[in-house]
C-alpha cells in the first residue's frame, strides 16, 4: 500500500459523535446502529465457531475498529482481542471503553504485527473508506497477519441495496465511500491468497435471533440484504 487511506483527522472529528451521525442517516428506516452492530457481531461469532469449532481461546484482530463498538460483544467470547485504527482519538476512546482489549495505531500501510499473529481477523464496513487502488494491499496485509488455516471475515455495505445506498449517501463521514460489490471482494480475497471463500448477503430481514439469521442467510444468495460478508481461509 503506497498511500494512506482516509485521513485520520476525519475520523478523529467523529470519534465522539459516531453513533449520532450513523443514527441520523438511519432515522428513515427506524433503526439504530446498535442493532446492526449486534447482528454483525452474532454473524461473526457464528462464522468463527463454525470454522474453529469454538471461539474460546481465539486471538482475533479487528482492523479499522474505530471506537470499539463491537468489542463488548466480541471480547468476552474470544481468548484475546486486538484492534487497530488510523484515528488516535478513536483508539483513546476505544481503550477507555474496553480496557481488556489491546489497541494499536495503524498507519494505513502495514499492520503493526508480525506474520501469522492471529487466528482470525475481521474488518467491518471499513474497506469502502479505502481507495480502490489500495484494496489489494489491504487484503494482502490481512492475509499476512492471519496464521495458515486461520479465518478472515470482511463485512461490507451492499451497493445493490437502494436503502443502503441512501444511508451511505446521507452519512457525513461516508462522503469518501466507494462501495464494492460482493463479487469484487471475493475476487480480491482470492487474488490475495485466501481459499475456501464463501459469502452471503445479510440483513435482508430483521435478524434478532438464530432462527431469523438462518432465514436471512437462506435469502442471502439473492443479494438483497443491506450488507454482506465474505470469509476466506488463510
Amino acid at each position: 500500500m503506497t498511500e494512506q487511506p482516509t485521513p485520520p483527522s476525519q475520523f478523529d472529528a467523529y470519534a465522539a459523535s459516531y453513533e449520532q451521525a450513523v443514527n441520523q442517516s438511519l432515522a428513515f428506516v427506524g433503526m439504530k446502529v446498535d442493532y446492526f452492530t449486534q447482528v454483525k457481531a452474532a454473524y461473526l461469532l457464528e462464522l468463527l465457531a463454525d470454522h474453529f469449532g469454538s471461539t474460546d481461546g481465539l486471538n482475533l484482530l479487528d482492523i479499522g475498529c474505530g471506537v470499539g463498538n463491537f468489542h463488548p460483544l466480541l471480547g468476552p467470547q474470544v481468548g484475546a482481542l486486538s484492534g487497530v485504527d488510523l484515528s488516535a482519538e478513536c483508539l483513546r476512546q476505544a481503550q477507555a471503553r474496553n480496557p481488556g482489549v489491546g489497541y494499536s495505531h495503524y498507519d494505513g500501510h502495514r499492520l503493526p504485527f508480525p506474520d501469522d499473529s492471529f487466528d482470525a481477523a475481521t474488518t467491518i464496513c471499513v474497506m469502502h473508506h479505502v481507495p480502490p487502488e489500495q484494496w489489494p494491499g489491504f487484503v494482502a496485509e490481512m492475509k499476512r497477519v492471519v496464521r495458515p488455516g486461520g479465518l478472515a471475515v470482511v463485512f461490507e455495505h451492499n451497493p445493490l441495496n437502494p436503502l443502503t445506498r441512501r444511508v451511505v449517501s446521507t452519512c457525513e463521514f461516508d462522503a469518501d465511500a466507494v462501495l464494492l460489490r460482493r463479487g469484487k471482494l471475493r475476487g480480491l480475497m482470492a487474488e490475495g491468497g485466501f481459499g475456501e471463500i464463501r459469502s452471503r448477503a445479510i440483513l435482508s430481514i430483521p435478524s434478532f435471533g438464530r432462527l431469523s439469521r438462518r432465514i436471512d442467510l437462506a435469502l442471502g444468495h439473492l443479494s438483497l440484504g443491506a450488507q454482506y460478508y465474505v470469509r476466506g481461509v488463510a
